[in-house]
Order: C-alpha cells, then sequence, then structure tokens
C-alpha cells in the first residue's frame, strides 16, 4: 500500500511542475479568435466580415497606444462632461477619492487566447494574450458592477491558496502611488481604466496560476503565490465578449506573467502565431525557444510613455530593390501581440507605399474596405516584391503572406497602415515567426518557423 501511494506521488510530481523548481520550459496553445476552433468563432461573418472586424480592432488598439503617448499627467477617471457613465466608487472603503490611472489598451481587441487556471482548486479560464500589458485580472465574485461573462465569477474565498496582497507589500507599491489604495482590511485596491470612462477596480491578490502544457512531455505546470487583480467594480464603454473572461499580460513590466517567473523560465517567453482563421493552433512557450541558424535578434527598451510595452528601433524598410529609411534610433516602434496591422509613422508610411506602389505596379482598387488603404485585385497575376524590416541587429524577411491578407471578390490588402502616432509592427507580420522575448538580455528574436507543426 505504502508503494503504491508512493508511486501515485511520483507520477503527479511529475506531471505537474511546481514553481519552486526550475522549469526546462513549457508551452501551452494559442488560439486564433476568428479559428473555428476557438470559442468565439462566427460561423455567419464572411472571411472580408472577419478581416474587417479584426483590422477595424487593430486601428482601436492604435488610437488606444498613441493617446498612452500623449499622456502628460495621470487622467482622473471621472466621466467626461458630456458622458452619463456611472462614476467610478472610491477603490477603498476609506473616504479619499478614486485613485488616478494611466489609461491602458483595451484588453478585448487581442485576436489570441489562451487558458489557464487559477485557484486550488483550480478553476479554468479562457484568457486573451497580450503583450502590450502588465497586469493579469479577471472578474471576482462578489462583483459590485461586473460585465456579463458565461462563465461563473472567480470565487477567491473558494480557493485555498488566495491571500490578498497588503497594501504595504512590494507587488502593491509597483503601481503608480495614484493607481492604488489601502482597504479597510488593509488590502491592496488597484484602479485599471481603459479611457475616460471605462476602468476596472479590484483587490491584488496571490493564487496559483496553473497551465496544461502541450508537446513538451509533460502535464503542466503551477506556479504558487502568482499575483494577479481580482475586480469588483467594472465599467466599460466598450463590448467585451462574454466568453473570453480573463486577461494575461505579458509585458515588460515587474508585475507581468513573464517577469513573475523570472528565473524559473530563464527570463524568456515566446510565441508562434498561426493566421487567424487557421484550424490549428499556434504555441505561446514559457522559457527558451528552439536554437536555429536562421534567428536574428534586435534590443528592445522601455520607453517610460509606453510603459508596458516593448519598442524596437526600426532603422528601415527594403521593399524589393529600394530600401526605405527611418533616420531614426532609440526606439520607434512598437512590437505588439494583439493588431492585426503593422501601422507607420506617416512619414515613414508615405515613402514606404510609394515604394510599395512603384513595385507592383498595377493599378489600385478603389473599393478598399475600411480601414485598408492599399488594396488590389488578382492576386494571382502579380509579381509581389520581398520585404524586409531592418531592426537594429536583425533583418525580418516578410512574403507576402505576412504582407497582404485576402478578402473576397479576388481582393487582397496589404496589412500595413498609416499611424497618427508610433509605429507598431503588429501579428499578422509575426505570423510563422518562433518570436521569443528575452528580458533577462533585453532583446526580441525572430526565426522563421511553420507554426501550424511545431
Amino acid at each position: 500500500m505504502h508503494h503504491f501511494v508512493l508511486t501515485l506521488f511520483f507520477l503527479v510530481s511529475t506531471m505537474l511542475v511546481d514553481a519552486s523548481k526550475s522549469l526546462m520550459g513549457f508551452s501551452i496553445d494559442l488560439i486564433p479568435r476568428h479559428s473555428p476552433i476557438s470559442p468565439l468563432y462566427n460561423s455567419q461573418m464572411t472571411q472580408t466580415e472577419l478581416v474587417k472586424s479584426a483590422a477595424l480592432r487593430s486601428i482601436t488598439r492604435s488610437k488606444r497606444v498613441n493617446f498612452i503617448g500623449q499622456i502628460s499627467p495621470p487622467l482622473s477617471p471621472s466621466p467626461s462632461p458630456s458622458s452619463s457613465p456611472p462614476s467610478p466608487p472610491s477603490p477603498s472603503s476609506s473616504s479619499s477619492s478614486p485613485a488616478e490611472s494611466i489609461i491602458t489598451p483595451i484588453p478585448d481587441h487581442g485576436e489570441y487566447l489562451m487558458r489557464f487556471s487559477l485557484g486550488t482548486p483550480s478553476v479554468e479560464r479562457l484568457a486573451i494574450f497580450d503583450t502590450g500589458s502588465d497586469l493579469s485580472w479577471l472578474q471576482c465574485t462578489p462583483c459590485k458592477t461586473c460585465y456579463p461573462q458565461e462563465a461563473p465569477l472567480f470565487d477567491p474565498t473558494q480557493s485555498s491558496t488566495y491571500v490578498d496582497v497588503p497594501c504595504e507589500s512590494q507587488p502593491c507599491t509597483l503601481f503608480p502611488q495614484n493607481q492604488r489604495e489601502c482597504g479597510s482590511s488593509k488590502q491592496c485596491i488597484y484602479l485599471h481604466q481603459y479611457g475616460t470612462d471605462s476602468f476596472t477596480i479590484g483587490r491584488l491578490g496571490y493564487d496559483t496560476i496553473s497551465f496544461s502544457s502541450t508537446g513538451m512531455g509533460q502535464g503542466g505546470a503551477t506556479f504558487p503565490k502568482s499575483v494577479f487583480g481580482c475586480a469588483f467594480y467594472s465599467n466599460f464603454t466598450f463590448k467585451i465578449s462574454t466568453k473570453a473572461n480573463g486577461f494575461v499580460g505579458l509585458g515588460p513590466g515587474p508585475l507581468s506573467l513573464a517577469s513573475q517567473l523570472g528565473d524559473q523560465i530563464g527570463h524568456k517567453f515566446s510565441y508562434c502565431m498561426v493566421p487567424f482563421s487557421s484550424t490549428s493552433t499556434g504555441k505561446l512557450k514559457f522559457g527558451s525557444m528552439a536554437p536555429t541558424n536562421e534567428v536574428v535578434s534586435t534590443p528592445f527598451m522601455i520607453n517610460p510613455s509606453y510603459p508596458s510595452y516593448y519598442v524596437l528601433n526600426l532603422e528601415g524598410i527594403t521593399v524589393g530593390q529600394k530600401k526605405v529609411l527611418t533616420g531614426q534610433i532609440g526606439g520607434n516602434i512598437i512590437i505588439d501581440s494583439v493588431p492585426i496591422l503593422t501601422h507607420l509613422e506617416q512619414g515613414i508610411y508615405t515613402d514606404f507605399i510609394s515604394s510599395v506602389k512603384e513595385a507592383i505596379n498595377v493599378e489600385v482598387a478603389e473599393d478598399a474596405p475600411t480601414p485598408f488603404e492599399y488594396c488590389v485585385r488578382n492576386p494571382t497575376n502579380l509579381n509581389f516584391p520581398e520585404f524586409v524590416f531592418h531592426f537594429t541587429g536583425a533583418d525580418v524577411v516578410l512574403g507576402p503572406k505576412n504582407m497582404f491578407i485576402a478578402l473576397d471578390n479576388n481582393l487582397v490588402c496589404m496589412t500595413v497602415v498609416p499611424s497618427k502616432g508610433i509605429s507598431i509592427f503588429g501579428n499578422w507580420a509575426q505570423v510563422n515567426f518562433q518570436v521569443e522575448y528575452d528580458l533577462g538580455e533585453k532583446k526580441v528574436s525572430f526565426a522563421p518557423t511553420n507554426c501550424s507543426t511545431i
């Protein structure tokens, strides 16, 4: 009997790797939002409608990012005079006014989903995967005001491993002072704002986060005492899916999941994205990606105006035989997992699209659907040039499939559009690349990969 118990204990221990041990790495599925295998899939939408909806979310993301960069002092979460959403309550039970907050992007505007589990016993959630956000959070009960979701709200009282984060502890003090308050029981209360009238307030908590690993020869990984947000008040002026009810932040900040796992994953994570309507999944890997001779790397930096983003330096773009130089150093483009489109600063875009038109040399389609700027017809008869994005130290070669997307009626549109603010390297350009973020060495690496087969 004792031998059986010991054997069972050994088997369970090898299947579920504890965070107190160093991990070689583990992978989880990345589900394309518009794939037939996605819970968010809408079979009534045409290919063009799916693409347009993703592109419009991308435009919204770009506008939010640009808005963040324009903010000097933090903004008050109080509604503007012209709007009528309810005023946010004080995050804590004290009589002080609500915390002010820097506005961050809308979390629902993600194109890839992932599953994770929280608590003991574990409760599975479907989450938006986001490299442009630090805090991971979900809605909890009791909730004063919550947006509708199909899954039950997470109940921290039912988890034997949940603990409130004290307001004087290090994780709480990582929030700016105007984004946190001390609750009546000395628990950390945070405020996260997504627009002038959209925000979420909650308790910062510790609990066990776990993942079901795929293709790594182990059953999964569990990480005790991970920090996450437990929201009890949410007011949003935009639509959030009722199916995706968690948000996993993998930004460069200290509260992101990647930063929290730290040494246990070698300070590295990577993803490999499949096309957004693919019937197979991509992969999100924690730990080093497989070595390859084709890998190229570029430094990333953190811009105080965009603290939750990885900022790269784009020196130029080659279109066929012509090179467009940015003439910039010090960081001028965000790499982002959320928007499908690549957004280029207006000056760079003007020179870039001029080179594209010259290289392809065909009539531009006049009925390009919003928000696309450049579309052509009959792609089978066209000779598309090769594109090279010249990041500092890394030349990333992109083919037509990374730069154009097919719509109905023999129309293909370029997945690059102009931006009124900072440039963004979107996820369509990253499809079928293993993209690794090394937080220790502060670099991003690219390796061409068939992401449907890994």
